[in-house]
């Protein structure tokens, strides 16, 4: 990872930092968590091989009088099969996810609730990634959009309609050939998010089934100026309460299973690598 590169992501994790400080001197609820998950099965868009990952991640959420705040920051560390630039070695990456919601009916006093709608919120935010490999890429997304926030009996169920912009960085040398671009924006595009939390009981197992899904519309022309794909991305797990049940208290120590379902990644189409189904182990240690 550059020096370079890294700057705008730390500047997009000193900005949540900053947030979550103003915002936590009236929070209603707070959840840190400190998470990791592995798989063999991932895939890189032009490489034909599966690819293992460790991965350490860093999450919080939390509420206050007007909306509330989500931050995640995963860490990836790839095997030898998804090399670093110029190495042997497995590539590492930095992917970070920033979400704020302000919701209508706290800002109003009366919840916009119609159907299983309970409330509607505006919900806007940023990605921001860099990973070291030989494309280099730089990932820079900002996405604005309604969020409605279905009325179920425990956790959350979101649905979101983003009008999404991005930008990023190819290091290739071939991007760097006359009529290719090194840097680009790509066209404005809409992004449907489903994003889920949903505690349950199985007999006397506290378990929850959580995660996300994101279609992404096409986005124009890539750096050597082909069409892009509409995109697909679903990371769900299944998770069982061990930390409940060994007598650590509620929602300390996650253990499950997870699915990672990725078609079209990154836009990319027609080639090896673009398409993922990998099954993953995940823990979770909630602060």
């Amino acid at each position: 990872m550059s020096h370079s590169s890294s700057l705008p992501l730390a500047a997009g994790a000193a900005l949540c930092l900053a947030v979550a400080s103003v915002t936590a001197q009236a929070a209603t609820w707070s959840d840190t968590a400190i998470g990791y998950r592995y798989g063999t099965q991932f895939q890189e868009p032009g490489n034909s091989d599966d690819v293992a990952k460790h991965v350490l991640q860093l999450t919080h959420a939390s509420g206050y009088s007007l909306g509330q705040n989500f931050f995640n920051l995963d860490l990836l560390q790839s095997d030898s099969a998804d090399p670093a630039r110029n190495s042997d070695e497995g590539a590492t990456e930095a992917y970070l996810v920033y979400r704020h919601q302000l919701h209508v009916g706290k800002v109003f006093g009366v919840p916009l609730a119609f159907g299983p709608v309970k409330d509607v919120a505006l919900s806007g935010g940023f990605d921001l990634n860099t990973k070291n490999t030989a494309f280099a890429p730089r990932k820079r997304q900002v996405v604005v959009g309604p969020t409605l926030k279905f009325d179920v009996p425990r956790g959350f169920l979101d649905v979101s309609l983003f009008y999404s912009y991005e930008w990023n960085h190819c290091g290739l040398d071939a991007c760097a050939a006359p009529g290719n671009e090194t840097d680009i924006s790509f066209d404005p595009y809409y992004q449907l998010n489903l994003a889920w939390g949903l505690p349950f009981e199985a007999g006397a197992l506290p378990m929850k089934f959580q995660g996300f899904y994101n279609l992404n519309g096409e986005k124009g022309d890539d750096y050597f100026g082909a069409e892009t794909a509409a995109e697909q991305l679903m990371r769900t797990s299944l998770m069982l309460d061990v930390g409940q049940l060994g007598g650590m208290g509620e929602n300390t120590l996650w253990v499950g299973a997870g699915y990672e379902y990725w078609r079209n990644k990154f836009g990319n189409q027609d080639k090896p690598g673009v398409d993922t189904d990998a099954l993953m182990l995940q823990l979770e240690w909630h602060l």
